[in-house]
């Protein structure tokens, strides 16, 4: 089974991922302790629009990514909104009761969650996981066992799914009743799990014999460094975080400068 999505290579394919990784756990941070919103909002459209024309995928891809991280930031806005607290009432009906505070409130919070889905969609989507994993062994030192370790989980994925599917043609063509759940999680849990435990005991051989975990000096196959890129990209986010910050408080598009 092959998952397919064609993207082209941008400039934020090259940067380091452990520089990538870490730049953007800083800015995981830094966005939890913004309260100002019009500070928040400048800073969500420019990682939107590096979302957009700097991962390399096409419009359609964009657009089903995004999709139920727009839903997150409309679910999280409007449930402050419509039951927060405040003094100033524009709505009430019931338990509804939307007032000035909650409303920028919400936005505040929804524009929170879409920045910080945003930053980790923008990790995911230029990121190779081998590459991750090599620099995580190279920069920060990771050791081999734990890294591909991670690296053999993730080849494992798609043909525990393959194999998933393989199991359920089986019982299909066999003409197995699709029925009880005890007995239907017993017939796809037992040659699954069976199959995992062999495929481990070989992994687990095959790591072993190769001395992954011995303590001595390794080479590797992929040697992750830095570049002109690594530099572009760090000053590429201290801009977005100082042109939003100097418009959000010079020319704001709301009043409030704290929602707390």
């Amino acid at each position: 089974m092959k998952w397919e999505i064609h993207r082209r290579e941008t400039w934020l394919h090259e940067t380091n991922p452990s520089l990538k990784l870490i730049v953007l756990v800083i800015l995981f941070f830094a966005v939890l302790f913004i309260h100002n919103p019009n500070v928040l909002i400048n800073f969500s459209l420019a990682l939107f629009v590096l979302f957009c024309f700097g991962t390399g995928y096409s419009a359609n891809a964009l657009v089903w990514m995004f999709l139920p991280f727009f839903l997150i930031f409309v679910s999280t806005a409007s449930s402050m909104m419509m039951f927060g607290e405040g003094k100033t009432t524009w709505f009430r009906w019931g338990l509804i009761h939307v007032t000035e505070e909650s409303f920028w409130r919400g936005v505040h919070l929804g524009f929170r969650a879409l920045a910080l889905g945003l930053l980790g969609l923008i990790f995911s989507l230029t990121t190779r996981p081998v590459h991750l994993f090599y620099s995580l062994m190279q920069q920060l030192k990771l050791k081999p066992k734990y890294a591909y370790s991670f690296l053999a989980a993730v080849r494992l994925l798609p043909m525990m799914i393959e194999e998933f599917q393989n199991v359920h043609y089986a019982l299909k063509v066999r003409g197995v009743p699709n029925r009880g759940g005890f007995s239907k999680v017993k017939r796809y849990a037992i040659p699954l799990l069976s199959q995992s435990i062999r495929r481990a005991q070989r992994i687990a051989v095959a790591m072993e014999a190769k001395q992954f975990s011995g303590s001595g000096p390794r080479t590797f196959y992929y040697e992750i460094g830095f570049g002109k890129y690594d530099v572009l990209f760090v000053i590429l986010f201290v801009v977005l975080l100082f042109v939003s910050y100097h418009v959000g408080i010079h020319y704001p598009y709301i009043s409030i400068n704290d929602v707390r």
